[in-house]
């Protein structure tokens, strides 16, 4: 079954909402962004959840430690960690960081309790090595990029899991803007990815049965307004879970 992040979540009612409509992840962020969340919003947030799943917050997560499995076995041993994970307590709190150093990160995520980082600002290996929580590593896919472009920076031993998202010069992530699905679709075929760019309650069904990502993620496409919308967080998750069934 595809999982399903719902990133740019910004209050506790939202957060629940889609809690309800069975998100695996949902996702705040802490970069500089219009969806930058407050110290107090991320606070309502995260005890929101932590009521919801009644299980420890965060979440401790055990995946393989460097050495322990094979290069080849890596992504897809921390994907079984995760869901293992998601079983006891669902959905998991994702804090989407970029831009500031990894002491930043690691001291937001500890006074968040966040479950998960997300590094969405092409921090190098060494900074992906100093985060304390498990991450997930975003690349960007730019124009003209092929698959093999993209699995030489998905490096094993590092993060937990690969984001593909679209490369675009004004912004990190929730563009809306999707790219090439055929270079996730090769991407996918090696590694359990999570696919984000563009993707909305409309064309999210195609894009698990072309791409069969591990996961999806979606931000401007749940929005109307600007502002997350329960109605399409529940028609995307429907679409998402209900497309994963067919592959």
């Amino acid at each position: 079954m595809t999982l399903v992040k719902i990133c740019g979540i910004r209050d506790a009612a939202t957060a629940l909402a889609a809690a309800d409509a069975g998100a695996d992840f949902i996702g705040l962020v802490f970069a500089e962004s219009r969806r930058q969340v407050t110290p107090q919003d991320c606070h309502d947030i995260v005890e929101a959840i932590a009521g919801r799943r009644r299980a420890e917050t965060p979440l401790a997560l055990s995946g393989p430690a460097l050495g322990e499995v094979s290069a080849r076995s890596w992504f897809p041993a921390w994907a079984d960690a995760i869901e293992l994970a998601l079983a006891r307590a669902r959905p998991l709190v994702v804090g989407v960081f970029a831009r500031m150093s990894s002491g930043e990160v690691n001291d937001i995520a500890e006074a968040a309790r966040i479950d998960l980082v997300q590094l969405s600002g092409g921090e190098d290996d060494a900074f992906v090595r100093a985060i304390r929580r498990p991450v997930l590593r975003t690349i960007h896919v730019r124009e003209g990029d092929d698959p093999g472009d993209i699995t030489e920076r998905i490096v094993p031993g590092l993060a937990a899991g690969t984001l593909l998202d679209t490369a675009h010069d004004a912004a990190l992530g929730g563009t809306g803007v999707p790219f090439d699905w055929s270079i996730a679709e090769d991407v996918a075929a090696r590694f359990p990815v999570i696919l984000a760019g563009g993707l909305t309650p409309d064309n999210v069904a195609e894009a698990v049965r072309t791409v069969r990502p591990w996961a999806v993620d979606v931000s401007s496409g749940v929005e109307t307004g600007r502002v997350k919308d329960p109605e399409k967080i529940r028609a995307f998750i429907r679409a998402a879970k209900g497309a994963s069934r067919d592959v």
